[in-house]
């Protein structure tokens, strides 16, 4: 008899597509694998129902979710509305408390409101939010993935990530982070699984590991 597939639902970083997961590689005779895109905000919309409506298209019970960065935050809002088998998340934050000190101060001075999104539309600029502005590498191999440019989009995710507001992690969550992050740094990270040498986009260049990782994760 075969084995019986276990679903993963992939969930990209701010403003990335689906393509950022394209050197992560799950066996297709033991998972079967689908890729969530960004949905456009509607209106003054809560990262909650946000969540919900996100939610709507994992149509498998006892799926795996597998979120990176604000992809991570956003899976953690979905598993509320969704029975799961586990939750993973990747380069993320578990609670509000995770976050860095820049994050924190842009929200209790409401700095993000400041971010003129109209303008922050091109490539280079979007890249530099994403991974930070350090590394010119990490830069131009971000750049490709990013392509969710839509104003309001940015508006809302920008908000919802610096203004995120939970404050107990999600019930046996399980959190993969490099040591070598600048987004969301590793000293402010509490019980996780460390990739020495792992950094805001390791999803992309540490692929082979990750898969790696990810199985023992998902079959354990």
């Amino acid at each position: 008899m075969s084995q019986k597939k276990t679903h993963v639902y992939f969930i990209p970083g701010l403003a990335a597509g689906v393509k950022i997961f394209g050197n992560i590689e799950l066996p297709s005779e033991r998972y079967s694998v689908h890729f969530l895109e960004w949905l456009i905000p509607e209106n003054d919309e809560s990262i909650s129902d946000y969540a919900k409506r996100m939610a709507s298209f994992v149509t498998h019970e006892n799926s795996v979710l597998v979120g990176v960065s604000f992809g991570g935050v956003i899976a953690q809002e979905m598993s509320v509305f969704l029975k799961i088998k586990k939750l993973i998340i990747i380069s993320s934050v578990k609670t509000r408390y995770e976050l860095p000190r820049r994050m924190k101060i842009a929200r209790r001075f409401f700095i993000y409101k400041l971010i003129p999104t109209r303008f922050v539309l091109s490539a280079n600029d979007l890249t530099r939010f994403s991974v930070g502005p350090k590394s010119k590498k990490r830069l131009r191999i971000y750049q490709e993935y990013l392509h969710v440019r839509d104003k309001n989009y940015l508006d809302w995710a920008i908000k919802n990530m610096v203004c995120w507001n939970r404050k107990t992690p999600v019930k046996n969550i399980i959190h993969i982070h490099g040591d070598k992050d600048l987004i969301f740094p590793i000293k402010y990270i509490k019980k996780c699984e460390v990739l020495p040498g792992g950094t805001h986009v390791m999803i992309i260049n540490k692929g082979k590991v990750l898969s790696e990782i990810l199985m023992k994760k998902i079959d354990k």
